[in-house]
């Protein structure tokens, strides 16, 4: 990487950390462009060069927070075999990762929640963010005491994104201390989970599968 690169990629990262406060302290609707400019020490200008919008700049905040998530997770899980075990570690780390988050996210919901919303997870624009998530859950069903049909292993680190979307979702609306409904709802989910797709391996049962994945590709058509 040359030099101008590098500090490239630190006035980027500079400006995207600003913006992450900014969104935390006042929210998507309370965060323009110039404050974040500001509180990034760079002018306007600069911070359009980088993002070419408020929503360029939310979808690389996803970015960060899903390779912070996948870094810590990776590491976490490195030396653990267990299925279950991994599930519930990735599931659980990105709650301890986003605790801080939850006001910001909770306001936000109304946005993201917009199927036409370029900051909607399922989006195109999101496509960066997804990727990453499919690329983490993919390394957590691999390499461990979990053994599936070829068909739906190859499909399991989306439909994992799924049920990380659906905790998500649960988390967003959960008002207990610390969320901790959620906390509980994650520790129960993880080996139910598990004993689910250890299922799938019967033939009746992985028949089912199997029409699931074909609804699930049929939708999305």
């Amino acid at each position: 990487m040359s030099a101008t690169q590098s500090r490239g990629e630190r006035t980027r990262e500079t400006i995207t950390a600003a913006a992450q406060e900014l969104l935390i302290e006042h929210g998507y609707a309370g965060t323009t462009m110039r404050a974040v400019a500001e509180r990034a020490g760079v002018s306007l200008g600069n911070a359009y060069y980088y993002f070419d919008s408020k929503d360029a700049l939310v979808q690389s905040f996803y970015e960060r927070l899903q390779h912070r998530h996948a870094e810590l997770t990776r590491v976490a899980i490195a030396d653990e075999a267990d299925f279950t075990t991994r599930l519930h570690t990735t599931l659980i780390g990105w709650l301890d990762l986003a605790t801080e988050l939850h006001p910001f996210l909770r306001s936000f919901f109304r946005v993201a929640s917009d199927p036409d919303s370029p900051l909607s997870p399922f989006s195109s624009d999101s496509t960066p963010a997804r990727e990453q998530a499919y690329d983490l859950y993919r390394d957590v069903a691999d390499n461990t005491d979990l053994k599936l049909a070829a068909r739906l292993s190859e499909r399991l680190p989306e439909l994992l994104w799924l049920v990380h979307m659906g905790v998500v979702l649960f988390w967003v609306h959960d008002s207990t201390p610390d969320q901790q409904r959620t906390r509980t709802l994650v520790d129960r989910l993880a080996p139910l989970l598990t004993k689910l797709l250890r299922l799938t391996r019967l033939p009746g049962v992985r028949q089912l599968s199997n029409e699931v994945i074909d609804l699930i590709d049929a939708v999305r058509r």
